[in-house]
């Protein structure tokens, strides 16, 4: 074993080391897009790859959840040693010894009262995993479109979210709102394999990326599953995966007459002539077609959609892939985004609001953490829990029309926080409460720091980056 700071060290040396071959990498991959890299399993196994992954896996929350091993990342460090299992998953890696565990099965409630399959791979696996990210990641994302939002670096819903916006502000009144049918459970392994080979020519690797999408399921039942289609929901090479997939929707997109690659004078042409043009937004498996034409052309598009994505082995909720017109609205990604009249004016315009189904859910989150949290403890104990969940949820929803909702919110907020008092303290004043919960106001506070109030927060216009979103690895 070693000590954490010759730890922390060598991880330090590591990512350096780790970001100068994904910078080569992706220089490699953008200067020549039909190249195939050939010799990436020994970056697989080298020592500073796998430390890095290493390190991934003990800073996720994940790494206090054990696989079908039962081994926790906690457990690799305090009996087995860092050093020591690293040193034995290299030697397994390079003598072809290695092979993925199946994954522990976990079902996790929707909102919709329907059920989540996820996948929890062991700690070992997990490594491996995000070792071939580190290694694929940048080669792959020289050929991921601006379009694609989800799960890549240096890009957040936020950006979806502005493209969207700044589409349906210039004339893309018609929308497709995409819903793929169990997307992570049905994606064809044979055709997502082709796609990874467009890229990859190291068979040492590609069979890696078989064994993992092949690697059975330990459901809850105790019985195993094999997996013949899909990416297990919660592994780390899963994102990167669906987005090689998907990318053929994005690329189906790009290269039709009436996409982005189409220049303004052709756009106007066909609108001349009464074609359509049309933009992908797409952030994973959640993605939106908008479209400068009529109904009608929407409706044609989604069944094109149906078809491209039939090659890879998914299909489009009829139920959920709807046409709307931005008058009507749409939910994308937690967002309200609709066009209607200023108030005091003749003028429209698209505005960006918190979704009703996004408002509701922390307004579940804060009710459940007022039930759950005891009278028996002191009122900063549920202060910093409240604090902490207010304090993201605003962050998230601040660049947008959210002051209504932030106001809500702040109201609802202080009646559950109210209601607890009285529960903690039943026989209490109104006057007694106010006195020594609030400051002699109305706002809860304790000692050390008052509840946040949502209605204080100033809302913000996200700057819109368009194409021009950097990537981690610095141009040569």
């Amino acid at each position: 074993m070693v000590n954490t700071d010759e730890l922390e060290h060598a991880l330090f040396e590591a990512e350096q080391r780790v970001l100068g071959i994904q910078t080569k990498l992706h220089r490699w991959a953008r200067e020549d897009p039909h190249r195939r890299f050939c010799d990436l399993f020994n970056l697989v196994a080298d020592p500073a790859f796998l430390m890095v992954a290493w390190g991934r896996v003990r800073r996720n929350k994940g790494a206090r959840t054990a696989g079908v091993d039962g081994e926790t990342a906690h457990y690799v460090e305090a009996v087995r040693g860092v050093e020591g299992f690293l040193d034995e998953l290299r030697d397994q890696i390079r003598d072809r010894s290695f092979q993925p565990l199946p994954v522990r099965e976990r079902m996790i409630p929707k909102a919709n009262g329907k059920l989540r399959r996820l996948g929890i791979a062991t700690v070992r696996d997990r490594v491996v995993q995000a070792s071939m990210k580190l290694v694929l990641e940048p080669i792959f994302e020289a050929d991921f479109l601006p379009c694609s939002y989800g799960f890549r670096p240096k890009r957040r819903t936020h950006d979806a979210v502005a493209e969207a916006y700044q589409l349906t502000t210039h004339s893309y009144e018609w929308i497709v709102e995409g819903d793929i049918k169990a997307c992570f459970d049905e994606i064809s392994h044979s055709a997502l394999l082709d796609r990874v080979r467009r890229r990859v020519g190291d068979n040492r690797v590609l069979v890696l990326v078989k064994a993992f999408l092949k690697a059975g399921t330990l459901g809850e039942d105790r019985m195993l599953r094999e997996n013949n289609a899909g990416t297990p929901q919660g592994s780390i090479l899963s994102p990167l995966l669906s987005n090689v997939a998907l990318s053929v929707l994005d690329e189906y997109i790009a290269r039709a007459p009436g996409g982005p690659a189409t220049s303004k004078w052709e756009r106007q042409k066909r609108r001349r002539h009464g074609l359509a043009n049309y933009r992908l937004v797409r952030f994973a498996d959640d993605w939106c077609l908008c479209v400068s034409g009529t109904r009608a052309d929407a409706d044609a598009l989604r069944g094109e959609i149906a078809g491209v994505l039939a090659t890879m082995g998914l299909r489009l909720s009829p139920e959920k892939t709807l046409v709307t017109h931005i008058d009507e609205g749409l939910v994308f990604l937690g967002w309200h985004i609709q066009r209607h009249r200023k108030r005091g004016t003749n003028r429209r315009y698209v505005y960006t609001y918190p979704s009703r189904k996004a408002l509701k859910a922390v307004m579940g989150k804060v009710r459940a953490q007022c039930r759950k949290t005891g009278t028996h403890v002191p009122l900063d104990v549920l202060l910093i829990s409240l604090n902490r969940m207010l304090q993201g949820w605003c962050a998230h929803f601040r660049p947008g029309v959210s002051s209504t909702a932030f106001q809500y919110l702040s109201s609802y907020v202080w009646g559950q926080v109210i209601r607890w008092l009285r529960r903690k303290h039943r026989r209490i004043t109104w006057k007694e409460l106010r006195r020594r919960f609030c400051g002699g106001g109305w706002w809860p506070a304790s000692e050390d720091r008052e509840l946040f109030n949502p209605a204080k927060v100033r809302t913000t216009r996200y700057r819109y980056r368009g194409a021009a979103i950097p990537t981690p690895w610095p141009a040569a």
